[in-house]
């Protein structure tokens, strides 16, 4: 938009601005996850929980993200208050992928149904943390990865257990 002299219109400029910004994180939410090293943790809430996955059980993982949900609801969802992130390694990657296929756990359609949720709890400011040696070790494609802003590759996800309850999140595991 131009007034009348052909000059941008402030309105015109924050448009311009908004839909910038729109396609910023349009394009942010389907990033693919970036690699994230362990000095780059950081605890940000005066409350925060690791959940460990290592376990490939979709019922199970399912638990996990009930455990979750009830996790913020208990703080209203205020990500201020609470940091959340699952931290995936060996089978608990396969939750994460897009597909299974050439994967040790290829045909396991109940993996592949729980990502949804996943996304609704990362809008609540869940982070997915995705173990490099598991898909070193398995040779698995990193590009295999579901794009999500949410996730990152970390070295290793013991590595990351281990980092993350040093720098104050507490423990918690499933099952």
């Amino acid at each position: 938009m131009t007034d009348c002299t052909g000059t941008p219109s402030r309105r015109g400029l924050l448009a311009a601005a908004a839909s910038g910004l729109a396609v910023a994180a349009s394009a942010a939410a389907a990033a693919a996850p970036r690699d994230v090293g362990l000095a780059e943790l950081k605890k940000e809430a005066d409350i925060a929980c690791l959940y460990h996955c290592d376990f490939g059980d979709a019922a199970r993982f399912e638990q996990m993200l009930t455990n979750i949900a009830n996790h913020y609801s208990a703080y209203d969802a205020d990500p201020f208050a609470l940091q959340l992130a699952i931290v995936a390694h060996g089978a608990g990657v396969k939750f994460f992928l897009k597909d299974l296929e050439g994967t040790a756990w290829a045909g396991d359609a109940a993996a592949m149904k729980s990502f949804d949720r996943v996304e609704a709890l990362a809008k609540n400011g869940l982070k997915v943390h995705l173990c490099e040696i598991t898909f070193q070790r398995n040779r698995i494609d990193k590009a295999k990865a579901r794009e999500a802003a949410f996730a990152s590759f970390v070295p290793s996800g013991v590595a990351t257990v281990a980092a993350l309850q040093a720098k104050g999140f507490a423990y918690m595991k499933v099952g």
